[in-house]
């Protein structure tokens, strides 16, 4: 049922969406690097890798050069039009083919990088490899502003990102894994768009009982987002 509502989806964002992405692809091809597609490898179901596909947004030699894979709030490497697409998140509207090639789901863990899956325990992988990656999930609508907590972070970013967020990202995709099921699943879209369209959107009061952040992690929260743990 899942997967062809996956495919429902898919071809409706294309239909309903395509407007932008060609908007997307023209200007790409005019501006910066002039270069449409970001290709890189994940993660993907099985633990297998896959080609994921994003409008380009960073300066293509991005992961060689200071930051490497992890991207911050007015990070120098990424292209004036590319802070665009990133924060209306119309960069990820080509993950609509990956979904219809069957490499994704619409929701499910976000497929990582092989060198940020590395950093889950192997309970973590096995269980995120079972269930397969999603364009968005309990844990992108939770770390949606993941390049301010990066910002905002005391000492190097990087290591917060690896010790701190990774970790949690990690028990939050095994919270869905377990979870999973129909209602959960058209609930985490209905509040994708919702967050998108109201980006001070409190999404994790949504969801029951998932785990507790880690103390650096809950002391960056806000109030509100405190109190529902």
């Amino acid at each position: 049922m899942i997967r062809v509502l996956d495919i429902f989806f898919a071809i409706l964002g294309l239909l309903v969406l395509g407007i932008f992405m060609i908007g997307a692809t023209v200007i790409n091809l005019f501006t910066g690097e002039r270069k449409v597609l970001f290709k890189q490898a994940r993660v993907g179901k099985g633990g297998c890798d896959f080609k994921l596909f994003k409008f380009a947004t960073m300066l293509e030699n991005s992961p060689n050069l200071p930051g490497g894979v992890v991207t911050a709030v007015n990070d120098p490497r990424v292209l004036p039009f590319g802070r665009f697409l990133r924060r209306t998140k119309v960069n990820e509207l080509p993950q609509l083919f990956n979904i219809l090639k069957g490499d994704m789901s619409f929701v499910g863990p976000r497929p990582q990088t092989r060198q940020h899956y590395s950093l889950y325990t192997e309970q973590q992988q096995r269980t995120i490899d079972a269930v397969g990656p999603g364009l968005t999930g309990v844990g992108s609508l939770f770390f949606r502003n993941e390049e301010e907590l990066l910002a905002n972070c005391v000492g190097d970013p990087i290591k917060f990102h690896d010790e701190v967020i990774t970790p949690y990202k990690g028990d939050l995709e095994v919270w869905y894994a377990q979870h999973r099921s129909l209602p959960l699943y058209l609930l985490i879209i209905y509040l994708t768009a919702a967050s998108i369209i109201n980006r001070k959107l409190v999404t994790i009061k949504y969801f029951k009982d998932i785990p507790t952040p880690p103390l650096k992690l809950l002391e960056m929260l806000t109030k509100e987002q405190r109190a529902l743990f």
